[in-house]
């Protein structure tokens, strides 16, 4: 399959796996860099191979065979995260850049070398699950938003859900990074702001960056 189909499926899956939810092409549109009518071509094109469903005007839903192909590629992406994150100490945003272009040029036999190498990873830096050979994610995601976290309440980082560069360099700053801890000293649930405690820094997130950062209970 071409680049530009993966990344069409891989967008689907991603948004519809997360808290996101919205498949219509519009979106995905809007996530790729392409045209409303591109995009809408493109569901068209791929619903014809059985990838998706399309039907005018809804949101979009991949097909067991399509929800296949997107598991593929994204087993592919995290592994060349976790892989170039442990060989280079590389930033968050520079693995997740990186990843986007090996994705498409690796082959299952690669991916499964590079899984052996690094020990059959179950997450990747960011604290997004891998899947496994088959597919198949077979771990539990019990975790929340900060946002919805609980004053009072100590956690540990879950998940850093974004790919904006800026962001990791916030997050890098602050010791903002999967599986440390923090303590949510306060919610200012009118203002939609959050005050966290991580080492010997308190900070305060609106909610641009509480809603991507997940947490769960320590």
């Amino acid at each position: 399959m071409s680049v530009a189909i993966e990344n069409f499926i891989k967008a689907i899956y991603n948004n519809d796996s997360h808290d996101i939810k919205d498949t219509k092409p519009g979106n995905i549109a809007k996530q790729l860099g392409i045209s409303s009518a591109a995009a809408t071509d493109m569901a068209k094109k791929l619903a014809t191979k059985d990838l998706l469903h399309y039907e005018k005007y809804q949101a979009l839903q991949l097909t067991d065979k399509g929800t296949k192909m997107a598991l593929n590629v994204v087993r592919k992406h995290r592994l060349w995260e976790a892989f170039l994150f442990k060989m280079f100490d590389m930033s968050l945003h520079d693995i997740h850049r990186e990843a986007e272009l090996l994705e498409h040029q690796t082959s299952d036999f690669l991916a499964d070398k590079i899984s052996e190498y690094l020990g059959h990873p179950k997450f990747d830096p960011h604290g997004d699950p891998i899947p496994n050979s088959n597919g198949e994610i077979t771990t539990e995601d019990h975790s929340i938003a900060l946002a919805d976290a609980n004053e009072g309440q100590t956690y540990v980082i879950s998940r850093l859900m974004s790919d904006n560069k800026e962001f990791f360099e916030f997050c890098a700053l602050n010791d903002i990074k999967y599986r440390n801890t923090l303590v949510v000293s306060k919610q200012f649930t009118t203002n939609k702001m959050t005050q966290i405690t991580i080492g010997t820094n308190t900070i305060v997130l609106n909610q641009d960056f509480t809603k991507i950062i997940y947490v769960d209970e320590k």
